[in-house]
């Protein structure tokens, strides 16, 4: 049996409860299943296979900032039943606990693999490569043969500083290569726009990925909500050109998780169930490298908000400040490792340019851990 701490109860706020603090729970001890064989009492990670039986709380103290107590659930729970707050924490549990549903991708084992395609001139990595009509449609061919489980495409660069695309050119863009691509795997279209978004599913895209979470275009709701199809709501911080002239948060993870979940509750009120959207938490999208790293550390904490959850941080700049100003052509080992990173924090999408050696390194991380 593996011990674990009791809940730190040091700080007199936790006296308040678990219901007035506002609590998320960030899941630790993150188990797989032949480590979780000899524990007890834990718990699936969003339906699993990964499990988890002690957790980190987060909420904000008096004056905003972050404060955080660790323990097993039991502890967890012992607590919320003296603040009187039992029911309140199971719910929360469920959430972060309970299955997620299987959207309309090829039914891979989770995580499944969305490759990116740029039809574009200026993305940051592959600005211009597969902006002619046929090389895009060869690249997503490509990454298919690759293993792609959806394909994410976009007319429409969303890199920090880009400059807006009108619709009637993302979608000359975008639906030739949809049309060509659809019917091999699941399309999704990456665009804020309600009109790309439309063309773009009735040439046979059959997800909307919006880097605004449905909020830049006021018809962009009412266009998913008639089409019944998966959104995938991305958290960013104003729009491309400016989001990151000093992006900043009173917590990153806290402030990204009350986002997301105003934008799935404005989609239910909208007719778009919490079964049909994924969330991402937009890495690099408003954020400093102080940012990224605690919310790429505590990534598990999206779990809680009972929706599946996209991790892109794929070739993204982050990665070669890291490693002597890599550019992005030299940023594949680190974009390999925060995908496995994802997994192992039970992320059920990547986002990826690189769809072989991803493919590749989740295997062999699988296969080590017996998954």
């Amino acid at each position: 049996m593996i011990e674990r701490p009791p809940l730190a109860l040091e700080n007199p706020a936790l006296a308040r409860g678990f219901s007035s603090l506002g609590v998320r729970l960030v899941p630790e001890g993150i188990l797989r299943p032949a480590e979780a064989a000899g524990v007890a009492n834990a718990l699936p990670l969003a339906g699993g296979p990964l499990s988890f039986d002690r957790v980190r709380i987060v909420f904000r103290g008096d004056g905003g900032a972050a404060l955080e107590a660790t323990g097993t659930l039991d502890a967890l729970r012992a607590w919320a039943a003296r603040t009187g707050d039992a029911a309140a924490l199971e719910a929360a549990l469920a959430a972060m606990s309970s299955p997620r549903p299987d959207l309309p991708t090829s039914g891979a084992p989770r995580p499944q693999i969305v490759g990116v395609l740029n039809v574009t001139p200026d993305s940051f990595h592959d600005g211009g490569r597969f902006n002619d009509t046929i090389v895009a449609i060869d690249h997503g061919l490509a990454m298919i043969e690759a293993g792609a489980d959806m394909v994410d495409i976009g007319g429409e660069s969303t890199r920090p500083g880009a400059d807006p695309v009108d619709a009637a050119e993302q979608v000359r863009r975008v639906v030739p290569v949809i049309e060509a691509l659809a019917g091999r795997v699941p399309l999704s279209i990456d665009s804020c726009d309600a009109d790309v978004m439309g063309a773009a599913l009735g040439a046979g895209a059959t997800v909307v990925n919006d880097v605004s979470a449905l909020t830049r275009d006021e018809r962009a709701m009412a266009v998913v909500a008639e089409a019944g199809c998966p959104v995938i709501l991305m958290h960013s911080l104003g729009r491309p050109k400016t989001m990151q002239a000093q992006p900043s948060y009173r917590d990153v993870r806290l402030d990204i998780c009350d986002y997301l979940e105003s934008r799935i509750a404005a989609c239910a009120a909208a007719g778009i169930e919490p079964s049909r959207v994924v969330v991402d938490p937009g890495i690099g999208f408003g954020q400093t490298d102080a940012h990224i790293a605690l919310l790429m550390r505590d990534l598990a904490v999206l779990h809680g908000l009972g929706c599946l959850v996209m991790l892109g941080a794929s070739r993204k700049s982050f990665i070669g400040r890291l490693d002597r100003d890599a550019p992005s052509g030299a940023r594949l080992p680190g974009s390999l490792a925060a995908a496995l990173h994802g997994a192992s924090r039970g992320v059920q999408f990547l986002r990826v340019h690189d769809v072989a050696e991803t493919r590749q390194a989740l295997k062999v991380w699988a296969h080590a851990g017996g998954l």
